[in-house]
């Protein structure tokens, strides 16, 4: 949607919403809400849209304070130069924004939003829920912010098409669901995208793993052994996956499949691919599965996909079993074992009678390690296991886990308290790291060293 046709959709509405409440020592409310919403009304009569469309977001953004401003100066109502710049901040907002999620998604702490209907705004820091302050006007205001998301990336949202997954220009994730598939009212969530990409060091100074892991999971990686990163929802599988795939050599071509682009490889050569959903007619949809096998003609020396979720996974897996070594992808998840087991469901998606022993021999050939992220109570994540796939006995794919975190309590303050070991087994593919020159000291999978 162009700005165009933002601001005379904003014009030919009802209501002019407020974007932020007035804080402690503003006018009253009801005040504050009926001068923004007369301003809002004079700006959208004065401003000239085909002169604003040649603006920069910046020049834009200077403009609209600049005849905010002259317009308050036309008011009779005495405000202060705290509530001149609140509203100055909210109709920019309003215009070139988000509204009132503005201030959330400037907050570098928030990893989540997430809209229950126009009244209530969650966000979460930390892994914890908080409620906010924050809220929309009404129905419309929501819906014509979620339109605009929407709308960016070229998806819709609407009665015949309730539900949607869209992305912001940043890179978040974004899903909605409207009435009336959402008995209270739209809602809305938003996955945040960091603009610093988390690093190893990050996920080790937070303790997610320890030192001698992160050596193991950096080899493997370079060492081309194909990874399968389970866990379960909002634990940091994506986020994780980013981190390994910083370790693959520049001098490789990379591709990337996922349902909404989230990864922010740093190598020179990678070709990133999202899926297409339907358009109105139902026609045109690109699925993953399609994405997996075009990419098998491009040339790739590793496959990424985001996250498998259906019949994709044996095309993937078939990609490993011929020569795309180092390709990794993530499944949810709540043990490494379900992880296998839904590898195995999902290719039954695929529509193919395969014998469960025949599935079982192709998952454990093209897979070498399970990394398993799981979010704590407390809302830290921490690697809880890395499994080696061994092979087959009779009809039962074999794993031996090679470091785990055991929990032993919960502090008073709700910290989860507990510690990663080695189990002691020096496992398959450390032999397979030497060959690539990586060295790995049988000193690390020593049992008795405990990590807090």
């Amino acid at each position: 949607m162009s700005l165009r046709d933002r601001l005379e959709d904003i014009k030919n509405d009802t209501v002019v919403a407020p974007v932020t409440a007035p804080q402690p020592g503003f006018v009253e409310r009801k005040s504050y809400r009926e001068l923004k919403t007369r301003i809002h009304r004079k700006l959208l009569d004065r401003v000239d849209l085909a002169m604003m469309e040649t603006m920069s977001p910046e020049q834009l953004r200077e403009e609209l304070k600049t005849m905010v401003e002259r317009l308050l100066a036309e008011e009779t109502l005495a405000i202060n130069d705290a509530e001149r710049k609140s509203l100055v901040r909210d109709i920019q907002h309003e215009v070139l924004g988000l509204g009132p999620l503005e201030p959330l998604m400037a907050d570098p702490t928030v990893s989540d939003i997430l809209v229950n209907t126009y009244r209530q705004v969650y966000v979460e820091r930390k892994g914890k829920l908080e409620l906010t302050d924050v809220h929309f006007e009404n129905e419309a205001h929501l819906l014509k912010i979620i339109d605009k998301i929407v709308s960016g990336v070229g998806r819709r949202v609407d009665e015949s098409s309730p539900m949607v997954d869209a992305r912001l220009p940043d890179g978040s994730r974004v899903n909605a669901i409207i009435p009336p598939l959402a008995v209270d009212g739209a809602l809305l969530s938003i996955r945040r995208f960091a603009v610093i990409p988390l690093r190893m060091d990050d996920f080790l100074q937070l303790k997610s793993l320890t030192p001698e892991m992160a050596q193991i999971v950096e080899g493997l990686v370079k060492a081309k052994v194909n990874l399968l990163i389970s866990g379960g929802t909002g634990t940091g599988k994506t986020t994780l996956l980013n981190i390994l795939s910083g370790y693959i050599p520049a001098s490789e071509r990379v591709i990337t499949i996922e349902d909404a682009a989230e990864l922010q490889l740093q190598q020179p050569h990678v070709v990133r691919l999202e899926v297409r959903p339907p358009n109105i007619e139902g026609k045109g949809e690109v699925t993953q599965r399609m994405l997996v096998r075009n990419s098998l003609r491009m040339r790739p020396d590793r496959i990424i996909v985001g996250e498998v979720r259906g019949a994709e996974v044996l095309d993937m897996l078939q990609a490993m079993n011929t020569g795309h070594e180092g390709s990794m992808t993530t499944v949810h998840a709540n043990t490494p074992r379900d992880a296998l087991t839904r590898l195995e469901n999902m290719a039954g998606m695929a529509g193919l009678s395969l014998p469960p022993k025949t599935m079982r021999q192709q998952i454990s050939s093209a897979l070498t390690a399970i990394i398993h992220i799981a979010r704590m109570s407390d809302g830290k994540r921490k690697l809880t296991s890395i499994q080696e796939i061994t092979g087959m006995e009779s009809d039962i794919i074999t794993m031996q886990e090679i470091f785990t975190f055991e929990q032993t309590g919960v502090a008073p303050d709700g910290t989860v308290l507990g510690h990663f070991r080695a189990t002691g087994i020096r496992p398959k593919f450390v032999d397979r790291l030497r060959t690539r020159g990586i060295n790995v000291p049988d000193e690390l999978f020593d049992p008795t060293q405990l990590y807090e």
